[in-house]
């Protein structure tokens, strides 16, 4: 049975990663508690949480709020996201095992699949490429062998902006990232991992450049207007 706790991490951590949390937004724990009906421990729990893995701050005299990034803090977010995942990488082509290996298949199936299902809204859409995407990411970094280049990665990516770059992509950058996806897998297998590295740091920076074209198209620098795209489900 899932604890308190875990059910209000859960629940806070989607609805910021989602946008509905927005960034610099207040995170009042009563009222948190309120919404999801559950105690004002679990939620303050939560909180502490998500302030650790840099999701949240909390500033002197306005308690917990959804953490904001700059344009430059965005884009040097991506460029060491992007290194640290080519690193990742080429390990991976290096230590791979059978097992990483088979999660990694598993999860580039299921991006596929994302691509191609009907699904009831576009959030839904969003949520299951998103989470294929992660498991992809996820399966290298464990295929590296390198626990403390793992945790790096952990806390060097912006997960509500990853969320938010899927949000914008269309059909041929989504295909695009998918077929990075398994041209990557394909060179970790074949043991090159300069190019498969080389690869990744281009697919992170994919990201990056569809969050920046968003800015420039809204003649804005005010990276928040990201998560304005209006939803329909």
């Amino acid at each position: 049975m899932t604890s308190p706790g875990q059910t209000a991490y859960t629940r806070i951590r989607e609805a910021i990663v989602e946008g509905r949390y927005r960034p610099g937004q207040r995170l009042i724990e009563q009222r948190i508690a309120e919404e999801i009906d559950l105690s004002r421990t679990p939620v303050r729990e939560a909180l502490r949480r998500l302030e650790a893995e840099g999701l949240i701050v909390s500033e002197p005299n306005r308690g917990a709020a959804v953490r904001s990034v700059s344009v430059d803090e965005l884009t040097d977010l991506y460029e060491l996201r992007a290194r640290l995942e080519a690193y990742a990488t080429e390990l991976a082509a290096q230590r791979i095992d059978a097992d990483c290996l088979s999660e990694l298949d598993l999860a580039i199936t299921a991006f596929g699949d994302a691509l191609d299902a009907n699904f009831p809204s576009e959030l839904e859409r969003v949520r299951a490429i998103d989470d294929a995407n992660h498991r992809i990411h996820r399966a290298i970094h464990l295929g590296a062998g390198h626990q403390r280049l793992a945790g790096q990665l952990e806390r060097t990516t912006d997960v509500p902006l990853v969320f938010q770059a899927f949000r914008q992509y269309d059909a041929t950058q989504t295909l695009r990232s998918h077929s990075f996806h398994q041209l990557i897998r394909d060179l970790i297998v074949a043991g090159d991992g300069q190019r498969a590295g080389a690869l990744m740091y281009e697919h992170v920076l994919q990201g990056r450049d569809v969050l920046l074209a968003h800015l420039e198209a809204a003649g804005t620098d005010d990276v928040d207007s990201v998560f304005d795209i209006p939803d329909n489900n």
